[in-house]
């Protein structure tokens, strides 16, 4: 029985490693100039002299974020500060359920799509990262780590925004 658990974790940590080097571990830098604002479910992209409190992030190669869960008020903007404490690159993406499944399923059939939205913030080994959101609906709402198999993990949150 150890060595089949044995077997079983190298596969878990071989399928990781290499979902996170296809993803690359060059750093994503969001893009100079206006951020796309596109109305979600959960929101719309804020404007950095909107942020009325930040929030801290901690991601770890545990597959976990820290805190796990959040609750903000509606018409809040939040600055995500999102530090990736881990080895390998690590991403925090906002969304709601079906989304970040259907996300999660394409990242594990195109590991090397780039995508870059103001939802979310890809953050290599000992950097930081941040995401400026503004909770303009209120409802019960997702993040996680798209990477694949971080997602499937178990690394992922719920976001709570509250009414007015």
């Amino acid at each position: 029985m150890k060595k089949l658990t044995t077997i079983l974790l190298a596969t878990a940590l071989l399928c990781t490693a290499a979902a996170t080097w296809a993803h690359g571990e060059e750093t994503h830098v969001k893009p100079a100039g206006p951020v796309k604002k596109e109305q979600k479910a959960w929101g719309i992209a804020g404007d950095a002299k909107s942020v009325g409190r930040t929030i801290t992030f901690r991601m770890t190669d545990a597959m976990r974020f820290d805190p796990d869960s959040i609750t903000v008020k509606q018409g809040e903007t939040i600055r995500f500060s999102i530090q990736n404490s881990g080895s390998v690159q690590h991403e925090m993406v906002i969304g709601t359920p079906k989304d970040l499944d259907e996300h999660a399923a394409l990242m594990a059939k195109f590991p090397n799509m780039e995508h870059d939205e103001p939802y979310m913030a890809h953050v290599s080994a000992g950097k930081t990262g941040d995401i400026v959101w503004t909770f303009n609906r209120s409802g019960s709402f997702d993040f996680a780590c798209l990477i694949a198999g971080h997602y499937q993990a178990g690394m992922r949150g719920k976001i709570t925004v509250a009414a007015k």
